[in-house]
């Protein structure tokens, strides 16, 4: 399909919401509210799809030819240096003449990246020379003279501790020098209600404390909103530069998906977050192509077609980045999740055809890892569905799979992951992202008394090590590590409420926080990495005889262990109830400790991308694992430990208490398809049953 002609108006409410059932969602901002009301749950299977337009298949063509393929030779396609980024700063641009169907791009050319300094100069500055450009010295002068950056302010408040363990690499991949993320908007606001209705609402609830007395609190609340407003504004004016007037509702599909992605467009134009998800959309845009295929305005082959060309455009979103830190993320991830699937806490199905539709441009247009498509779990779900999803898993390996039972328990049915595991509810909550410490270094630190096992230089004072020759007694280690947690976890809170204080002063996500209610609750997203070899290490100084073997100085650089221990991963519970005591040890220290604007919180166990820089500042362990090698991802078993199948490590996995974790547990499993089944239909029924099996709610 397409249209000839993309300008669009602005629709009345009226008129936009014809044929909707109505409810609390047409009097306040209630997205959640429509789609109970509006949603048809699918409970049939993937027959009804169509293949890719002779458009999509040209555009994607264009795509690929024209710019993916001269990325993948230099890195970075281009950067812009002479225009610091923001919702409106760049004219509209397109991927080919005839790419019309959903419009816009972060710049004015596909995959030319733009410079967002607000954070911190240096890493915009190392990124533009990596690429092979020279920064625009004005723009330098400005963000290095005049206007301070949030990690310029970072770096003034940090304290020798934090930096201390930033450099020894206690705690790694902190938001200092980088936009935080995992804020997802709800962009679907922007296609049920219309700007100038979102402005209004800011602008009350803005004025609600005006005769309150003056506080920092209320002042920022003020200041924040009005930040907000301007934001909205821009976002008008960034549509209209394509032709479209977005003040009021939508009034069909294709403008349904038009103003949702110009919202987050508007996002990714102006941040460049960790993880800048998109949210839950199936549902939402489902409703509207309900609506216009009923009415005989689209076929099925126009609805696909107006998914994929949105997908297209979640492909293709960039951010200037360094090499160090794609190192750090062992690539160049943007986790543009978008979340999908599970069961509505009425016990309908939240499944709908677009949640096909969104599977099948897997189909359409290739394998690839973003969108990051996250579907929720549960053995309820339509199975039709289930087995779109495992015939999908083995034929793209793109698919991430969350225990919807957990995620809707703590938080509701319009839930939605930011990054890889990081769940809240859409519009009405958002994290402050932390990164991770190293609780496995925290464990040699432990043992060495705050000495470095790799530089051997003393990053944690007061601290005394363990004496003699041993074996290692089992209480004294874990009393030691308790007691090293307790800096190491202090340290790491502080240094988040210092990130999170200054990224609010300088690099605000105005845009992203329009599309959220004005009492937005908070959390901490703490992490935790190499639980795995935390739990086997104690394991092995606990069931069998581990002797420490030192250098010429007396630090405990490798160990020497003798017997056999249980491991974790294999269903086990000597093993697995240490790793489930470690996550819940740590969060109970992290729990005690005041956060930031009062934030709540939530730790994850998660490493997908990060576990090999991990591995290179770490030595060796009683376990067996060796100095520079990676972690295992998450809360995966140690690399080649699990010996009994995949559902023992998932059973391993699932004894975490998820109220220890709520920020998200990650278990990352390879299958090869023919270790499945001889057959594909045997294929996908033993993955399904593995699914059903492997995702079952914690007694």
């Amino acid at each position: 399909m397409g249209t000839t002609d993309t300008t669009a108006t602005a629709a009345t409410h009226e008129e936009a919401w014809e044929g909707f059932v109505t409810g609390s969602w047409n009097d306040e901002i209630d997205v959640r509210d429509f789609i109970q009301r509006n949603y048809e749950p699918y409970e049939g299977d993937a027959s009804f799809l169509s293949g890719p337009t002779e458009k999509t298949l040209r555009i994607w063509d264009t795509l690929s030819k024209d710019y993916l393929s001269v990325e993948r030779e230099k890195r970075v396609y281009d950067v812009d240096t002479d225009t610091p980024a923001d919702v409106d700063a760049f004219g509209p641009g397109y991927i080919s003449d005839d790419d019309d169907v959903i419009v816009g791009l972060q710049t004015d050319v596909p995959l030319k990246r733009a410079m967002m300094p607000n954070g911190g100069w240096r890493m915009v500055e190392t990124a533009i020379r990596e690429a092979g450009k020279e920064p625009n010295q004005a723009v330098k002068d400005i963000f290095t003279k005049y206007r301070k950056t949030h990690n310029d302010a970072v770096f003034d408040i940090y304290t020798p501790r934090i930096r201390a363990a930033r450099s020894s690499h206690i705690i790694t991949g902190l938001p200092d020098a980088y936009g935080r993320g995992r804020i997802i908007g709800d962009y679907r606001r922007v296609a049920l209600y219309g700007v100038d209705r979102l402005i209004a609402e800011k602008m009350a609830d803005k004025d609600l404390v005006a005769d309150k007395p003056f506080s920092e609190h209320w002042a920022r609340y003020r200041e924040e909103h009005a930040e907000q407003i301007k934001a909205l504004k821009k976002l008008k004016n960034m549509a209209a530069g394509y032709g479209f007037d977005i003040s009021g509702p939508a009034k069909t599909a294709q403008e349904a998906v038009q103003w949702t992605y110009f919202g987050y467009l508007a996002s990714v134009k102006s941040q460049d977050g960790a993880a800048m998800s998109f949210g839950r959309l199936s549902g939402f845009f489902d409703i509207y192509f309900q609506r216009d295929l009923k009415a005989g305005l689209i076929t099925e082959s126009d609805a696909q077609e107006i998914i994929d060309a949105l997908v297209i455009k979640l492909r293709i979103v960039r951010f200037l980045r360094t090499i160090d830190y794609d190192a750090i993320f062992s690539g160049d991830p943007y986790w543009a999740t978008w979340s999908d699937g599970g069961m509505g806490e009425d016990g309908r199905t939240l499944v709908t055809k677009t949640s096909f539709r969104l599977l099948q441009t897997l189909n359409n247009l290739g394998p690839a890892p973003e969108p990051n498509i996250t579907l929720f779990w549960n053995k309820n779900l339509p199975q039709g569905y289930k087995d779109f999803c495992a015939l999908v898993s083995i034929t793209t390996s793109s698919l991430q799979y969350e225990a919807d039972d957990q995620i809707r328990e703590h938080w509701g049915d319009d839930a939605a992951i930011a990054c890889c595991v990081s769940p809240m509810r859409v519009g009405k909550q958002m994290q402050f992202f932390g990164a991770r410490v190293n609780s496995a270094k925290a464990l040699l630190y432990a043992m060495n008394g705050g000495r470095d096992e790799m530089s051997g230089k003393l990053v944690v004072p007061d601290h005394e090590p363990i004496q003699g020759d041993g074996p290692l007694d089992f209480d004294e280690v874990w009393e030691r590590y308790e007691k090293m947690l307790d800096w190491v976890v202090g340290t790491y809170v502080e240094a988040l409420n210092i990130i999170h204080y200054c990224h609010d002063r300088y690099a605000y996500e105005a845009m992203e926080m329009a599309l959220h209610d004005s009492d937005v609750v908070r959390t901490m997203g703490c992490g935790i990495a190499g639980l795995s070899i935390v739990a086997d290490s104690l394991s092995a100084i606990k069931y069998a005889k581990v002797y420490p073997v030192r250098d010429e100085t007396g630090l405990i650089v490798d160990y020497k262990t003798e017997g056999d221990f249980p491991v974790y991963g294999n269903d086990d519970d000597r093993a697995d109830d240490i790793a489930a005591t470690v996550v819940h040890t740590i969060m109970a220290k992290i729990k005690a400790i005041p956060m930031y604007r009062d934030a709540i919180p939530t730790q994850s166990v998660l490493t997908i991308t990060s576990n090999v820089v991990y591995g290179k500042a770490t030595g060796s362990f009683p376990s067996g694992h060796k100095a520079g090698t990676p972690f295992a991802p998450g809360a995966n078993p140690e690399n080649g430990m699990d010996t009994h199948g995949m559902l023992a490590s998932m059973m391993s996995v699932g004894k975490l208490d998820y109220d220890d974790a709520l920020d998200g547990i990650s278990l990352t499993n390879t299958i090869t398809p023919s270790g499945l089944g001889r057959t594909l239909d045997e294929q996908v029924k033993n993955l399904v049953g593995i699914m059903d099996a492997g995702f079952i709610p914690q007694a």
